[in-house]
Parts: structure tokens; C-alpha cells; sequence
């Protein structure tokens, strides 16, 4: 059986997995934005704080994710729950690192003016700061979600969904016949996918960015 005839075969099996992937790294990444944005409005003004934040997600990264995810499974268990804490573990630190430097590259006089006309402390940052800290924000979530991509594929060690499992099957049955259709199949998908999001994220930021800035 060559690739197409398995992709063919299996293709309503293969959506799956393709979707539940897409999925887990939405949710994920979306959560990951939350958070580490949240972190980068909370540090961004200090020099120390802000250092302390993207040094402690670094060293996130700086875990296996095999590791980390087996780590977890004590834990909280198979499937969906360690995949998920893993994930967004792994997206923090471009997005924490991203809204520090945008909110830092924000011009002071534009605060000031803000300022100037009675807005308020959180006033200024969401009509001004965080607007014109979106264009680094949005790069950042761009790199999370293309690192997620592949790190969810590991998720499958633990019992996750998506893409993870086709490769999985194809390393664990080498030298049968199908072994590599699945491991082509579960990362081509992925690099679909990820061509997919990241087509997605362009359209995002011509819609949600002014031409101004993005001169």
C-alpha cells in the first residue's frame, strides 16, 4: 500500500486526529496567551520582575517535553489533562517575552498624553499600551502555536489526542508495511497545520493591526 492509497483508507480517522490536534493547541495556545500577557502587564514596568518572568519560562523550556509530560502523569493521569499543563507551559515564554518588550516599546509620550487627558491607569493600557504592544504580542503567539505544534505530537506518549498517535503507531510497529505511511502521515499533517495557523495569525494581523504601525 503506497501513501495516498493509506491516506485514502483512513482519511476519516486521520481528520480526527488532525482536529483533535488543531484543537489541543488552540485551546492551549489561547490560554497561554491569557496567561503570560496577564504576566507581562504585571512585570513590564521592572526591570527585575520582568527578568524574573522570562527567566522562569525559560527554564520551562528548557525541559524535555517527554520528560515534563511524564512527570505529569503521576500526577493528574493520561489523556487530555497532562497534555494540556504541558502545552501551556511550553507557549509561555515567547508570550510573556513578547508583551514585555512590545508594552516596554510603547512611546512614553503617548502615555503621557493619555495621561493628560484623565484617562485612567487602565485606560491608558488597554486603549493605548496594550494596542500598541498587539503587533509583538500576535509574533509571539505566532511562535507559540508553530512550537506547540510539534510538541503536541510528544502528548501521544501520554495517551493525548491528535497527530502525535499516528506517529506513535508507526515508530512502535517499524518494518510492517504501513509503519512509515503512519509516521509520513501523522507529520505531514502537522506541517499542514501549521502552515494552516500561521496563515490564520497573517490574516489576524492585517485585520487587528493599523497600516500605521506595521510601517
Amino acid at each position: 500500500m503506497n501513501f495516498w492509497q493509506y491516506v485514502s483508507d483512513r482519511h476519516q480517522q486521520l481528520l480526527t486526529d488532525a482536529y483533535q490536534h488543531a484543537s489541543a493547541v488552540f485551546q492551549c495556545v489561547v490560554v497561554a496567551t491569557v496567561i503570560g500577557v496577564l504576566i507581562g502587564i504585571v512585570t513590564y514596568r521592572s526591570e527585575w520582575a520582568g527578568s524574573l518572568a522570562t527567566v522562569s519560562t525559560s527554564a520551562i523550556l528548557t525541559i524535555p517535553s517527554l520528560a515534563l509530560i511524564g512527570l505529569l502523569i503521576p500526577m493528574v493521569g493520561l489523556g487530555v489533562p497532562p497534555t494540556v499543563i504541558a502545552l501551556t507551559l511550553y507557549g509561555l515564554l515567547p508570550i510573556v517575552r513578547n508583551a514585555i518588550v512590545g508594552l516596554r516599546g510603547v512611546d512614553a509620550t503617548l502615555v503621557d498624553a493619555a495621561r493628560g487627558i484623565g484617562m485612567s491607569r487602565s485606560g491608558q493600557l488597554v486603549r493605548v499600551e496594550l494596542p500598541l504592544a498587539w503587533p509583538p504580542i500576535l509574533t509571539g503567539i505566532r511562535i507559540a502555536t508553530q512550537m506547540l505544534m510539534g510538541i503536541a505530537a510528544i502528548a501521544a506518549y501520554a495517551s493525548g489526542p491528535g497527530l502525535g498517535n499516528e506517529i506513535f503507531r508507526g515508530i512502535g510497529s517499524l518494518g510492517s508495511k504501513n509503519a512509515l505511511n503512519q509516521v509520513l502521515a501523522g507529520t505531514i499533517g502537522i506541517v499542514i497545520l501549521a502552515l494552516a495557523f500561521d496563515a490564520v495569525y497573517v490574516l489576524i494581523g492585517r485585520l487587528t493591526i493599523s497600516r500605521g504601525i506595521r510601517v
